[in-house]
């Protein structure tokens, strides 16, 4: 891996290379995805079915779009149970965690008859997408469908690719058994969030898509936000790991493998004031990556966008860290809970050696959905508000709206809108 000093222009430079993963940076693709939305919102089926045969060669009616009960109860067989025990403990862990995140509606009365309020209603429909592919991931079926569930979502839909026979991954099927699911489709990519966002003969339309992807899922989702809400438009994955002298520079290249691992524009960075540490690193993630079954990926990635960044003192590595904003944040410090108060930008943060960074990933219970590409910045991991609206609820007694109306009056007037004061003048004329 690259060992860079920390500084101004370097850290500039690194963000500006980051940015470029953005999907809002693939422009070129941005015509083939509305094409695809455009023909499946006009046809619909007809469309979704085509497109399913074109891109994942296989051959969907309305008969087989839907995934029956007899295989989910095929994937379950074909699933080593020690799995299935796995995941349902996971999907407790999630569960619980979730569950902490509970909003309960709240009204507020007054003594001169205003009471205020806010009521919370889950949305209806929820559509989740699971990619398919060369990599099948049950562990963000139950990510993005469990804080549904405790949200009070009454209708889960999920939809993911089909392989040629028209199989899905049985893993996949389980975890959504699972987590409760209520109705998956066979259908991927761009099409499969056109059929969520406006609806076909076969799939209903929904309130929210969720789920991962690739850039043409992502860009399908940055295209129909606004007909339909999305959970964020995501990135590649990213690590970053601060880490002084104390740190285990073989358990810091592990980790940074683990991100490394998904695709190519992934993104692995180590900031440390070390650099023995820094040097230890680069060896160790080049001795793990040769022995990894997915070497050739990880060496892309870390050509591409590995990085060991030297700073001067932690201080200036926190700041840096704080500009990245990224996705996973590991924390290998003397005193990592300290260090973690100064942090103001990451989706996850994970503090200590023994919290790697694969525990979120499948296991601990908070959510693995998180933003990406510096959007931690503004943006949180998906939770149960994801699924949650809320509704404001005023209400004000004769003698309460008596007691405002000429300063309500005067803010019309004031703004124009005579209606608006009249609105109100007219209760005690």
């Amino acid at each position: 891996m690259r060992i860079v000093e920390l500084n101004d222009k370097t850290k500039n430079n690194l963000l500006e290379n980051l940015l470029k993963r953005s999907p809002g940076s693939y422009g070129q693709y941005e015509q083939t995805v509305n094409e695809i939305i455009s023909e499946v919102r006009e046809k619909k089926d007809e469309a979704l079915f085509a497109y399913t045969l074109k891109f994942d060669r296989c051959a969907i009616t309305p008969d087989t779009v839907k995934v029956t009960e007899e295989e989910i109860k095929e994937a379950y067989e074909t699933t080593d149970p020690e799995f299935v025990a796995v995941m349902k403990k996971a999907a407790a862990n999630i569960t619980k965690f979730h569950e902490k995140q509970r909003h309960n509606s709240w009204f507020a009365p007054e003594d001169d008859g205003t009471i205020l309020g806010q009521k919370i209603t889950p949305i209806e429909r929820s559509g989740v997408y699971v990619p398919g592919g060369k990599a099948a991931y049950p562990s963000s079926v139950l990510m993005n469908v469990l804080p549904a569930k405790v949200a009070g979502v009454s209708r889960i839909i999920m939809t993911t690719p089909p392989g040629a026979e028209g199989k899905v991954n049985p893993g996949t099927l389980v975890a959504a058994h699972i987590a409760g699911v209520d109705e998956i489709y066979k259908a991927g990519g761009a099409q499969a969030i056109a059929a969520m966002a406006f609806g076909t003969e076969s799939i209903p339309r929904v309130d929210k898509i969720t789920g991962p992807g690739n850039i043409f899922v992502a860009l399908a989702k940055k295209a129909c936000f606004g007909y339909v809400s999305v959970d964020s438009i995501a990135g590649p994955s990213e690590i970053l790991i601060l880490a002084d002298e104390s740190a285990n520079p073989k358990f810091i290249a592990a980790d940074l493998l683990s991100q490394a691992e998904h695709d190519e524009m992934a993104s692995a960075i180590l900031i440390t004031t070390s650099r023995p540490l820094a040097e230890q690193v680069s060896r160790e993630a080049g001795a793990f990556a040769e022995k990894l079954s997915r070497k050739d990926i990880i060496k892309a990635s870390l050509d591409n966008y590995g990085y060991i960044l030297i700073a001067e003192n932690m201080d200036q590595a926190i700041e840096a860290a704080n500009e990245i904003a990224s996705e996973h944040l590991e924390i290998l410090t003397v005193n990592p809970f300290e260090t973690m108060t100064k942090i103001k930008n990451a989706g996850a943060v994970f503090l200590g050696e023994y919290s790697s960074e694969p525990l979120g990933d499948y296991f601990a219970g908070p959510n693995h959905i998180l933003p990406t590409n510096g959007t931690a910045r503004f943006f949180s991991p998906l939770n149960v508000d994801d699924f949650l609206k809320k509704t404001s609820i005023i209400s004000y007694s004769r003698d309460a709206l008596f007691n405002v109306h000429k300063e309500i009056e005067l803010f019309a007037q004031k703004e124009g809108l005579t209606a608006h004061a009249n609105s109100v003048k007219v209760r005690f004329e």
